[in-house]
């Protein structure tokens, strides 16, 4: 296992994929983690990571500097690196001359992180400070025409840095030198596989839970359809699931999800139905971060309601997942920047008295689809594309109304329908409607209109963390279009989402 702390750079998640991609578990932590803590875990090797603070500023974070004594290998990353030499009594200062974007990186000897990368390669960098003054011990490994100290080493008590960021793809080495630190320097091994999550997942469960009962908000999507199962192969009957209509579901969503289920998971759930109390309390409602912290209060009222008719239950189950919780908290702690709120992350009640059970809050996306296919989840709930718990709330911008839902029910019907005729439902992260609070002048059969835009949303992604507005074909979009248009009343204009994440996020809301 490696441990990764979290000094706030926007490229965190990506440290977690490169390990991960070499199928190395690792865990993000914050710098205010405890010594004995990261002594318990037992790590074999520990990475700190960048961040947008300078070392010599006040309140700037810091872990605790005996992390570097424990005998476990160290690899800092940018900030990372420079938190390692201030730590060591080495100097950072900040450059005349900052350095952003490529730079070539020159490479004094072919060894350690460097090993089978070449005596010069492109590199990312991104800093506005730069190492000074090296600690006893450390020598310069590479360097580049900017920055003399592009990286350290002391490989006696193997401690690394690295000014730039091998995570992103612009480091074209930047894995070889990851994985020479993860298998060379720390002497990990590739053992990290889904098989080998879900047994010690289901071991973990058994556990803490032991014989005692546990509920879990089930809405038919990927995330809690596998822990549903997760759950379920660990406790049995003793595991109740919940399924709440908001009444903020897609067209005849709630009825297709309740066959589905009973179909293909052989598990205790229970179907409420709740779409007035939700609508009474959006009523006049349009800021998306109200709507968000509404639903899942009423979400909580409601579900707590029927957990009650539950003797002895002791335990919450949530298909949380990392992406969910780096949008909406600062990581672990760290001081990263909240995003927006995530139902499933810090909507609980504070006086809720179960215990929290969140078996999938270290995956990604793509983690969690490949854990159901190895748990058995039959294909139609694995390839699920992914849906807010918020529903079509946070689709529909502005206020929620019965005759707004219905309008983007409609829509949204088509949309997926055209989609999945044309081969795109599998090839896309997700495909979607929403509803602006706008209306344009249009005409049909002649006459004058003045009706609703629906903009359409598909982006290509692998996590979530970043994603890109899809290449439809304009065939394709030109049909959607025709189709909305001619076949739902009160649209009369249909635009097409061509912006990244980032800078927007794949939901508008």
């Amino acid at each position: 296992m490696i441990l990764i702390i979290d000094f706030g750079s926007q490229y965190n998640q990506l440290i977690a994929r490169r390990v991960r991609e070499c199928r190395v578990y690792c865990r993000i932590e914050s710098p205010e983690v405890d010594i004995d803590y990261i002594t318990n875990l037992k790590p074999e090797g520990i990475i700190l990571s960048g961040g947008p603070s300078s070392i010599y500023e006040k309140g700037s974070p810091k872990v605790d500097p005996a992390i570097l004594n424990l005998g476990i290998p160290v690899l800092g990353i940018c900030y990372g690196m420079q938190f390692m030499v201030s730590a060591l009594g080495g100097d950072v200062k900040r450059t005349k001359k900052r350095e952003y974007g490529f730079a070539e990186l020159n490479i004094k000897e072919q060894t350690g992180l460097f090993k089978d990368a070449g005596k010069k390669t492109d590199c990312w960098m991104s800093h506005g400070d730069s190492i000074a003054k090296l600690p006893k011990g450390f020598k310069t490994t590479a360097s580049t025409e900017n920055t003399k100290i592009a990286a350290t080493a002391n490989p006696k008590k193997k401690l690394y840095g690295l000014q730039f960021h091998p995570e992103v793809h612009h480091t074209p080495k930047g894995t070889r030198m990851l994985r020479n630190f993860l298998f060379d320097i720390c002497e990990c091994k590739h053992t990290w596989t889904m098989k080998s999550y879900a047994k010690e997942s289901v071991n973990q469960i058994k556990t803490v839970v032991k014989d005692k009962k546990l509920i879990l908000g089930l809405s038919g999507g990927v995330d809690s359809s596998v822990t549903a199962l997760l759950i379920h192969k660990a406790i049995g009957k003793n595991l109740t699931c919940i399924f709440v209509d908001n009444g903020l579901l897609r067209k005849d969503e709630g009825s297709k999800l309740k066959k589905t289920l009973k179909q293909h998971l052989d598990i205790n759930i229970r179907f409420v139905s709740a779409k007035n109390k939700f609508l009474k309390a959006l009523s006049g409602v349009t800021d998306p971060e109200r709507k968000r912290k509404i639903i899942g209060k009423v979400f909580m009222d409601v579900f707590e309601a029927e957990a009650k008719k539950i003797k002895g239950v002791e335990f919450l189950a949530q298909g949380t997942l990392y992406p969910d919780i780096i949008e909406s908290q600062s990581a672990f702690g760290g001081p990263t920047a909240v995003i927006k709120s995530h139902h499933n992350v810090g909507g609980l009640p504070k006086n809720m008295k179960l215990k929290l059970v969140e078996p999938l809050k270290y995956l990604f996306k793509d983690e969690v689809r490949l854990l159901g296919k190895e748990l058995g989840l039959d294909d139609d709930l694995i390839w699920r594309q992914p849906f807010p718990g918020p529903g079509l709330a946070i689709r529909i911008i502005g206020e929620i109304t019965r005759k707004r839902l219905f309008v983007l029910r409609e829509v949204d019907d088509i949309l997926l329908e055209e989609i999945k005729n044309g081969g795109y439902y599998k090839k896309l992260w997700q495909s979607f409607a929403v509803l602006l609070p706008l209306k344009t002048v249009g005409v049909m059969g002649d006459q004058r209109t003045y009706e609703n835009i629906i903009a359409v949303r598909a982006v290509s992604s692998k996590d979530a963390m970043t994603a890109d507005w899809a290449r439809l074909p304009h065939k394709l979009l030109g049909k959607i279009s025709n189709r909305i248009i001619n076949q739902v009343a009160g649209v009369n204009r249909v635009v097409y989402d061509i912006s990244s994440k980032p800078p927007s996020t794949i939901e508008w809301e």
